[in-house]
């Protein structure tokens, strides 16, 4: 289907350039039937029903940008998916410069080898020496934010916590599963007290993540892949879940992407362990949730082709005029809406 179907206008100063403070104070959009509620993130305990599972992605944001030199000239590194111990594809600025072989130095006693160029135009970066490449990262890397908020203003150390949810425990993500930032302790307190539990699993955010929609057509678009695990406990309890009449929420699309790659057409989850390039367009068939949480994401992107997919993308187009209209932030800092089918 043609992608400008997913196109709509989004005001510049409606994108987020930081967080909501405290974070379960955002604004939040309950799409249900055939209704919308303005309400806030701290009021979903009210929202959701005893016996409900909320799923989150318990990845950690690794300070994966890199700005250092290759001779004379400035080289710009994101990094965007592991390829092995030492070695991360990366997406290079100034890439024209570099050639394989080539050293780059990135500061602070951080250096790595180019490698070959990949088909997504990233290149393999091989870091030289013996210390653990997280170590390095946090040693001269910033964090990644996305880019319609490095446009605006830098990373800075406030970003650190920021740009990092309360569930983070598994290194590996250049991009944070940002539905999650909402929730609080005292919030999942509250949402415990009121019978609804949570699972996590782990999936590691590329940076390919914001690349941007080039196909006319999703037909013609690739994908990118991001590796991931559901663990057999974990799918166990989502199974135990629905069986039992919940439902399964997923917090994020990363979530709900990997529990989908999970799930069989028989509706049972099972462990899962590896790539997933998961492309949801309207006209698939979930299997494996009964509803999301999510931000609110960039027009003709794969994103909020998935939201239509989930809720019809008449309703959504609907529902991100109305957040528009009422002064809904937008994107990885922004608020978040609710959407159960």
């Amino acid at each position: 289907m043609r992608t400008d179907i997913f196109d709509f206008d989004l005001p510049p100063d409606r994108i987020a350039l930081r967080p909501a403070v405290p974070r379960d104070a955002a604004r939040l959009l309950a799409v249900e039937g055939d209704g919308m509620r303005d309400t806030v993130v701290r009021a979903l305990p009210e929202l959701l029903r005893a016996g409900d599972l909320l799923v989150f992605n318990d990845t950690r944001v690794l300070p994966a940008q890199l700005e250092g030199r290759r001779g004379d000239a400035a080289i710009g590194a994101t990094l965007h998916k592991r390829a092995g111990l030492r070695s991360w594809h990366a997406f290079v600025r100034n890439a024209k410069r570099v050639r394989t072989g080539d050293v780059i130095a990135f500061g602070q006693d951080v250096s790595a080898i180019a490698g070959e160029k990949a088909a997504d135009g990233s290149i393999l970066l091989t870091f030289t020496g013996d210390e653990p490449v997280e170590l390095l990262l946090e040693r001269a890397g910033r964090m990644p934010l996305p880019p319609y908020i490095a446009a605006r203003r830098p990373a800075d150390a406030q970003d650190r916590t920021d740009y990092q949810t309360m569930f983070a425990r598994e290194e590996g993500a250049v991009a944070a599963p940002t539905a999650a930032l909402h929730f609080t302790p005292a919030l999942m307190e509250q949402l415990a007290a009121r019978g609804i539990d949570h699972a996590t699993l782990t999936l590691h955010v590329g940076a390919g993540t914001f690349l941007p929609m080039k196909a006319d057509d999703t037909d013609d678009h690739v994908m990118h892949a991001e590796w991931g695990r559901i663990d057999a406990a974990t799918a166990d309890r989502l199974n135990a879940v629905r069986a039992s009449g919940g439902r399964v929420i997923a917090v994020g699309t990363t979530s709900l992407r990997l529990i989908e790659s999970a799930t069989g057409v028989d509706r049972i989850v099972r462990p899962f362990a590896g790539d997933t390039s998961i492309f949801i367009t309207p006209g698939y068939m979930f299997k494996g949730i009964d509803g999301l949480l999510t931000n609110f994401h960039l027009p003709k992107s794969t994103l909020f082709m998935l939201v239509s997919a989930l809720m019809g993308t008449a309703r959504m187009h609907a529902a991100y005029a109305h957040a528009i209209a009422t002064g809904y932030r937008f994107y990885s800092y922004g608020d978040a809406s609710l959407l159960l089918p």
